[in-house]
């Protein structure tokens, strides 16, 4: 089971030289695509308990397309754990707001997690 969200990375969300945004950023969606997951697995948006790895792999700009992916890697009685992947898709070319559709995606963060379902909503 996974799920998927695209969005736009608007330049408002750059913080740094570059247009580059903070890698908070992209746990944030983590936590979205997470709460997605959930409740399409288990009727709950779960409680998330932490992650175990968070790896920041490539810088991701204002100006980008990416898609963050949560999928469930395991199953217990409560607990969840899900992998993520946040993914470049299309990068802006310059300032003008010329972009392109990337042949490849660009793995920008990846990181696993533990969500929690309340034992009362089982």
């Amino acid at each position: 089971m996974k799920v998927v969200h695209q969005r736009y990375v608007a330049y408002s969300d750059a913080h740094y030289a570059g247009n580059l945004v903070d890698g908070a950023y992209g746990l944030k969606l983590f936590g979205d695509a997470g709460t997605h997951l959930a409740i399409t697995t288990d009727g709950h948006e779960s409680l998330f308990a932490g992650y175990s790895s968070i790896e920041f792999l490539a810088p991701i700009r204002g100006g980008d397309v990416i898609e963050v992916e949560a999928s469930l890697a395991s199953k217990g009685t409560r607990s969840r754990t899900v992998d993520f992947e946040l993914r470049i898709i299309c990068r802006s070319l310059d300032d003008s707001g010329r972009a392109e559709v990337l042949a490849e995606p660009i793995v920008a963060t990846r990181a696993r997690g533990t969500a929690v379902i309340p034992g009362d909503k089982q």
